[in-house]
Formats: structure tokens, sequence, C-alpha cells
């Protein structure tokens, strides 16, 4: 079952806040809100977002140092970002907003359309990396398995020098050794001791003398 997907919208302007955050409930969304930057922040290392829709111009600090600082922030920086600027901004300007880690830049006003738009490409490829890193995760877990019971398993490979007459085969030192004492320096296998039927008739003879 896929989780809620969580947008924190950050604003200092309170009718923007509440209109992008009712459109975006309208949406589907879940909804978080900040009007500072270091609320901003606060909010993302309590709540961990998916996406933070972000006012380039916040009373304390830049919405692009924002940016910048959780992109840099390992913690956080599963959290995407879209800045958003109340004026109109050169390329040079976006391009700064894109180069602090940005994975968007809006201007308004925006239709509605292309916000809501914008804000679905955003969840689509976050859901995708997720779905990737769970998958890479579960793989690295498969194998760190397998290694371990690779680690656990010994076993006899090529050929084993054995005595054709009293069954001892010889190891690396050139010792002979007795098969079971052989098996048990390479392999994990152990020993219970018994009689096999042909065994058990030759030592009831050797009893009764016959």
């Amino acid at each position: 079952m896929t989780h809620a997907f969580k947008v924190l919208v950050t604003d200092d302007d309170p009718i923007v806040l509440e209109l992008t955050s009712s459109l975006l409930r309208q949406a589907g969304y879940e909804v978080l809100q900040a009007t500072t930057g270091q609320e901003c922040l606060e909010t993302v290392r309590t709540h961990h977002p998916d996406l933070i829709i972000l006012d380039v111009m916040l009373p304390d600090v830049t919405g692009t140092d924002i940016c910048r600082k959780v992109k840099n922030d390992p913690g956080l920086q599963g959290s995407f970002v879209i800045l958003l600027s109340g004026v109109h901004i050169s390329s040079n300007q976006q391009a700064e907003g894109l180069s602090a880690g940005a994975d968007g830049y809006l201007v308004k006003p925006v239709s509605r359309k292309e916000f809501i738009a914008r804000v679905q490409a955003m969840e689509r490829i976050k859901r995708a990396e997720d779905a990737l890193r769970e998958t890479k995760k579960e793989q690295e877990a498969t194998i760190q398995e397998l290694r371990k019971a690779l680690e656990e398993i010994k076993t006899l490979r090529g050929l084993i020098p054995i005595c054709a007459w009293c069954k001892r085969i010889r190891d690396d030192a050139g010792y002979w050794d007795e098969l079971e004492v052989y098996l048990g320096k390479h392999s994990e296998a152990t020993f219970s001791h018994g009689l096999c039927p042909r065994c058990r008739e030759e030592v009831e003879k050797g009893m009764k003398g016959e």
C-alpha cells in the first residue's frame, strides 16, 4: 500500500499559503505548512515531506538557501523541492536555484492545472525513486544473506586421494586421516556412529567365534 504523498508548503503570505494548501488537499495530498525558512527546516526534519513547495523570498532567509541546506543534509535528501517565485526572474536566477538542488522552478501566478501537473510529475518521479531504492535495499539484504550462507558452508571439491584398503584419506600435508577426521576438517558434517547390516553380521560372527 502506497503512503499518502506529503507536501510542505512554505510561504510568508497567508493568503497564498492557504490557497496553495487548499488546492493540494483537493488533489488528494497531505499538506504541511510553514511561513519562514527556519520553520520550514524544522518541519522537514520532523515530518520528512516528499515534496517542498518553497517560496524564494522568505522573511528570514531565501528559499534558495533553504533548498541548498535540505539537499546537502544526508538525512533530508529524500525530499524534492520546487522553488516558487512571485516575480519574474532571469534564467540566471533560475539556474542558481537549480544549482542549489531544486527539482523544479515555477513563477507566480501559475495556473492551477500547471501547478498540480508539476506536483503530480514530482510525485511520479519520487515514488519511482523510492521503489528503486527499496528494491536495492532488498537486493543488498539478499546478497548479504547469501554471503553469510556461503561462509557457513564448506564443500569438498576436486580429486580426493583415498586408500583402497583402509579408506583413509591423504591430506594436503601428506598425512593420512581417518575418513571422519578428514570430513570434519573440510565440511560442517557431524557424525553419529553405528553399524551397517554387513558389519553387524561380521561382528556377531566374531563374537560367536564363527
